[in-house]
């Protein structure tokens, strides 16, 4: 009865490669963006996907539905609480403009926590560390067993990652796959961790913390 996610950062976009703070608001894949999406749909043709899930954010839905071009018969699920952390008015800004009020390191460190009271105009960590668990257990309750793919954000993912296994949080290369295992009593391991399909590691998220190696964690 064990139910594995396989979890996959949405695709490079164009805030990402131009290093802009992306969180509710969005913009496009780029060129390689989708080429790196395209080769992880590949990497996934054959999984048994029983279900699939993502961030109604547009990147996210583009790299799903990229993804589920291999498994026609899956409707895609959209749930609002696995969007991105809401970064306020820093959103469509450059990376830079945050960094230089806020170490990113720092800022991690509080939105892992639940502590940090929240950018101007974004969200308080406490709300949302705690959407996205609810996130999770939703998907968990609603698939006793199977397997689900869930399509999301470097940091939405991260954090979730980082309540279940003492690994920080991890930089997830666009479009790269993470496989998670949650057992009927809702304990849940990681079994592989931010796997560079597509090859995209080069421009990944901004370094958070170093991880510590996780061939599976309890």
């Amino acid at each position: 009865m064990t139910l594995t996610l396989t979890l996959v950062r949405h695709g490079r976009t164009h805030f990402n490669a131009r290093r802009i703070l992306q969180g509710h608001s969005d913009s496009p894949l780029t060129r390689d963006g989708r080429d790196g999406v395209r080769r992880t749909a590949a990497h996934l043709a054959t999984v048994p996907f029983t279900a699939a899930w993502s961030s109604p954010s547009g990147r996210a839905v583009a790299t799903a539905v990229e993804i589920l071009r291999h498994h026609p018969d899956l409707r895609l699920r959209t749930d609002r609480d696995l969007r991105e952390y809401h970064f306020g008015t820093y959103e469509r800004r450059p990376e830079s403009t945050l960094d230089a009020v806020v170490p990113w390191s720092d800022l991690v460190r509080d939105v892992l926590a639940g502590t940090h009271p929240g950018l101007p105009g974004g969200e308080p960590a406490d709300g949302f560390m705690r959407r996205t668990r609810e996130a999770f257990a939703r998907i968990a309750d609603t698939h006793a067993d199977g397997h689900a793919l869930v399509v999301g954000h470097g940091l939405a993912l991260g954090a979730w990652l980082a309540t279940i296994a003492p690994v920080g949080l991890v930089p997830l290369p666009n479009a790269s796959v993470t496989t998670v295992e949650v057992e009927p009593d809702g304990s849940a391991h990681v079994v592989r961790l931010a796997h560079d399909v597509a090859g995209q590691g080069h421009i990944a998220a901004r370094p958070m913390t170093v991880p510590t190696p996780v061939p599976s964690v309890a």
